[in-house]
């Protein structure tokens, strides 16, 4: 799996959200509005998580992720 962001997901987002990734990956939304943050999507109310990025001290064709435990692992 690669840490590329749905269309489907992104184009549905209100005008005044946008969306972070953190270091690990996890995916939130920003409401410039409201001032406010969350994990869920403000439309689906679903979180979005990819579980992995891209860096550049890897290897060409490597990604870090993370189990759903928690722990660090390298894809290729």
């Amino acid at each position: 799996m690669a840490a590329d962001l749905n269309p489907d997901w992104l184009s549905c987002i209100p005008s005044f959200w946008t969306y972070g990734v953190t270091r690990d990956g996890r995916v939130f939304f920003i409401n410039e509005e409201a001032k406010s943050t969350t994990w869920l999507h403000p439309v689906t109310g679903e979180a979005v998580i990819t579980g992995h990025r891209k860096t550049p001290d890897l290897p060409p064709g490597w990604e870090e992720g993370y189990t759903f435990e928690g722990a660090r692992c390298f894809i290729k």
